[in-house]
């Protein structure tokens, strides 16, 4: 049975991971618990470097963003889903699932920790929302996980977010610069060869060797 100060010493890590991928205060505070003035003294010693904006407060973000964006959100939610049906806590899902995303993505990241918080709390129906709003399912098609409003059901025929980046990579090459050339080791086996098949159909791939 962890004691208080255990707990104390894990949310205290966990403030540390979060601060570090640019969480504000807001977000530190709902996962962790500390004080958001006692997180700022202890991890934003100049006022400065503490993350500004507005967070998103509803799930509609998701809906109406544009295909790369969807994809990333997938990635998030796919990966924390994962974890948190091998057992980890929430929070600790959400960082290890932000941190695979960004293996899997190129900088400057598309999707802030802050959204990430907003899109897990809606899968688990925790933190800002009451009751989940998103699910993840399986495409019937490519067999990668994706994000779908609660409800949803995934027919055969219906493309998901990475079987219409698929479709549209040769069209699109923003969406040939997205993803780079070795994903996440910790997404899931079918997004781990969808992303690798962006990079091999990528018209700047095909002089590298097999092996690269």
């Amino acid at each position: 049975m962890p004691t208080r100060g255990d707990r104390h010493l894990r949310a205290m890590q966990l403030a540390k991971q979060l601060a570090a991928l640019g969480a504000r205060l807001k977000t530190i505070h709902v996962i962790t618990g500390i004080p958001p003035r006692q997180v700022q003294r202890l991890f934003f010693p100049d006022a400065r470097s503490i993350p500004r904006g507005r967070a998103p407060d509803s799930a509609e973000w998701y809906h109406g963003a544009n295909l790369i964006l969807r994809t990333d959100a997938c990635l998030i939610g796919a990966r924390y889903r994962q974890l948190r049906n091998q057992g980890l806590a929430a929070g600790e899902a959400l960082v290890f699932a932000y941190r695979a995303y960004q293996a899997a993505t190129l900088p400057p990241y598309r999707i802030s920790l802050d959204r990430a918080f907003n899109l897990v709390s809606y899968i688990d129906g925790i933190w800002l929302a009451k009751a989940p709003a998103l699910s993840v399912l399986t495409c019937p098609g490519c067999g990668c996980e994706f994000i779908a409003a609660i409800g949803t059901v995934a027919h055969p025929g219906e493309p998901c977010p990475f079987c219409k980046l698929l479709e549209r990579f040769h069209l699109d090459h923003r969406i040939q610069a997205s993803y780079p050339a070795r994903p996440a080791l910790d997404m899931t086996e079918r997004q781990l060869g969808m992303l690798a098949l962006f990079h091999k159909l990528s018209p700047e791939a095909e002089g590298d060797s097999p092996s690269a």
